[in-house]
């Protein structure tokens, strides 16, 4: 009998532990053909606020040694735009459940979008969608985001105003930068979120020597691939420590050691995100990764594995 691949996340019902990542996935739909959903527990949309954005100026990303610095921006098309065409084409290809990545320039932006997706989540083709994602760490756009994760009060006042507008599982991206995790845990917490998720992309810059300007339009942007997973692990580990939210890991999942990794540091599921830019058989690799894993350690399967870590 093989492993129960099953998880809860925050009340988040996924066959697999295996997640696709805000900002690495598009809509939905950009992988169809390419990715195996069956082996994929959730998608995440890119982030999605009340108006269109137009993101950031080019060029808006750079290769670097062992990962990727890119500046988007949270480009996109604004919330009814997203609920009334690109849910509707990702239902019609997909029922593995949505998280929507919602961000904003104010508290209020926030819970509004919230408001709304939660509103059209009730019915029809956006039922497919389960849980909503606070980015309040976007280290590469220069309004909203970035801030509220940089001040408790204010991301618990956040956490707090999004809770009113949903009913949907709630769950709160964080910073890495940070000098403790505890105190913005405990702000999730207090503001009645369901999950954590964390890593970030962590605030990064590439200087192009020969112009003597920056490699992005931006200037700067957030670091992400395989350099990042050391960091990750770090963090995830404090805040299983910190709290008993479930966590959705990430950062430099690239095999289905580096997931394994993240669940015994407390991680409940994981996400891949930068890995599906070079091959997006992926998430099929890491979720069997997993299942043989569990099958040979006795594991009963992924749920048994968050904070298994013999320390």
């Amino acid at each position: 009998m093989g492993a129960d691949m099953k998880v809860n996340l925050g009340g988040l019902e996924m066959d697999s532990p295996v997640v696709a990542a805000s900002g690495t996935f598009g809509y939905g739909t950009e992988y169809l053909g390419a990715a195996d959903y069956s082996k994929i527990g959730a998608v995440t949309a890119k982030g999605v606020r009340l108006e269109p954005w137009p993101g950031n100026p080019m060029p808006r990303h750079c290769e670097v040694p062992g990962g990727l610095v890119n500046a988007i921006g949270l480009q996109g098309a604004g919330v009814e735009s997203f609920l009334s065409m690109s849910v509707p084409w990702y239902a019609s290809n997909s029922q593995v459940p949505m998280i929507v990545n919602i961000w904003g320039g104010t508290v209020e932006e926030y819970a509004e979008v919230a408001r709304r997706v939660s509103e059209a989540a009730a019915s029809g083709p956006c039922s497919v969608i389960k849980a909503i994602e606070c980015n309040v760490s976007c280290p590469n756009v220069r309004e909203g985001g970035h801030a509220f994760g940089l001040d408790t009060h204010v991301l618990a006042r956040l956490v707090r105003a999004v809770r009113a507008a949903t009913s949907l599982t709630l769950i709160v991206k964080l910073p890495p930068n940070v000098a403790s995790v505890e105190p913005y845990v405990k702000a999730c917490e207090d503001g009645g979120a369901d999950a954590i998720s964390l890593i970030n992309t962590i605030p990064a810059m590439v200087i192009d020597i020969e112009r003597r300007r920056p490699a992005l339009g931006n200037v700067s942007g957030g670091l992400s691939g395989r350099c990042v997973h050391p960091v990750a692990v770090k963090a995830v580990y404090d805040a299983h420590r910190a709290t008993k939210l479930p966590i959705l890991a990430m950062g430099g999942v690239y095999t289905a050691a580096d997931a394994i990794e993240l669940m015994l540091a407390g991680g409940t599921a994981v996400a891949v995100g930068t890995a599906a830019f070079t091959d997006p058989g992926v998430f099929a690799a890491v979720h069997d990764g997993i299942a043989e894993y569990c099958e040979r350690h006795g594991f009963a399967g992924p749920a048994a594995l968050a904070g298994a870590l013999e320390a």
